[in-house]
């Protein structure tokens, strides 16, 4: 997982000031999705909804691996599985104007929780009405099944109003048939069942980074890290903080800290993330002399077979006419070659 923060170095250096933080998995987080849950992106697949039953008899949809009231195993055996839908009732809906670039639609649409035929329950899913006025609660929908389906919740492009057609696009790339009823054709049967799902995981935002932030900021374009101490307790926070959390009282004084430290601990990381070096590579906390907090960086120029705790490291920074106003302005911490430093001397900022 990696964050970022950056403002373009024409903005203003005011407290109306925004940056843009992005926190994402990049290229997404790859999970196994387990029997249940397999089973029903499989089902997706084909074109297909499928519930679990519960002890109780109701109908789960989506299904759960567990009874969401009594905690029971469920969906162990072929008779827990039901075909539902594909046509269903919506339940509840809310209309969205102005879709955003994710959104499963380019146009005005409704979230709603809709409950296909056969369940007791509702999955949220876009409806297309192509019009508010067009929506209501207890409407008849149906799914609009993807030519192109990998067993996930978006081979249903959307809902749209109707009972709908019976049929579903035939499976493409491989074109292989796939019926809406009944088992599944002999080419589904020798496809895989989805057992891995990998999920795009992004979110970008704008922060106003205030009066403590922009001179942060003002100090990484320079290339001078910036603290704040406490008044009562003389702590150095690093990032700054504009009050201290120990003691609830302002820390307004500010404290220049040089770009060496101490390496408390750190991850070996097989994921590959913006702005860092290829993988393996190294996050980690650094104490910087002076601070009282460690604060989380990336190492490098260095094996990571040789990195270590209590490494003694320094600050590497872009070049001076590469700077901006970010802290992507320090690229890494690097070993200074200094003796390591002795676990007791920074345990307790560990």
């Amino acid at each position: 997982m990696t964050t970022q923060a950056s403002l373009p170095p024409e903005t203003p250096q005011t407290s109306d000031a925004r940056v843009v933080h992005v926190l994402e998995f990049p290229g997404g987080y790859t999970r196994s999705t387990g029997p249940v849950i397999g089973r029903f992106l499989t089902g997706l697949r084909s074109g297909r909804l499928f519930g679990v039953r519960m002890p109780d008899g109701r109908v789960l949809v989506p299904p759960t691996e567990y009874d969401p009231q009594t905690a029971a195993a469920l969906g162990a055996a072929d008779e827990d599985w039901v075909q539902v839908g594909p046509a269903g009732t919506v339940t509840t809906w809310t209309w969205v104007d102005d879709p955003r670039p994710d959104h499963p639609l380019d146009r005005p649409f409704a979230w709603a929780l809709i409950r296909p035929d056969g369940a007791d329950t509702a999955l949220l899913h876009a409806v297309d009405s192509g019009s508010k006025a067009a929506m209501a609660t207890g409407m008849r929908v149906h799914p609009t099944w993807r030519a192109e389906r990998t067993g996930a919740v978006k081979d249903i492009a959307c809902f749209a109003p109707g009972e709908g057609p019976a049929e579903v696009p035939a499976l493409a790339p491989a074109g292989v048939p796939t019926p809406v009823d009944g088992p599944a054709s002999d080419g589904e049967a020798e496809l895989e069942p989805v057992s891995m799902v990998t999920l795009p995981h992004r979110l970008e935002y704008r922060l106003r980074g205030g009066t403590v932030w922009n001179h942060f900021i003002d100090g990484m374009a320079v290339g001078q890290i910036r603290g704040t101490r406490c008044a009562k307790c003389g702590k150095v926070f690093v990032p700054p903080r504009g009050a201290c959390p120990g003691d609830g009282v302002p820390a307004t004084e500010w404290v220049d800290l040089p770009d060496t430290g101490v390496l408390t601990t750190f991850a070996v990381n097989n994921v590959p993330a913006a702005g860092a070096p290829e993988v393996p590579f190294i996050s980690g906390y650094v104490l910087l002399d002076g601070a009282d907090v460690a604060m989380l960086a990336l190492v490098s120029d260095v094996p990571w077979q040789e990195v270590r705790i209590g490494m003694r490291v320094r600050g590497v920074w872009v070049p001076d006419a590469e700077r901006t106003r970010s802290v992507k302005n320090l690229k890494w911490f690097a070993p200074t070659g200094e003796p390591d430093i002795p676990f007791e001397q920074f345990e307790e900022y560990v």
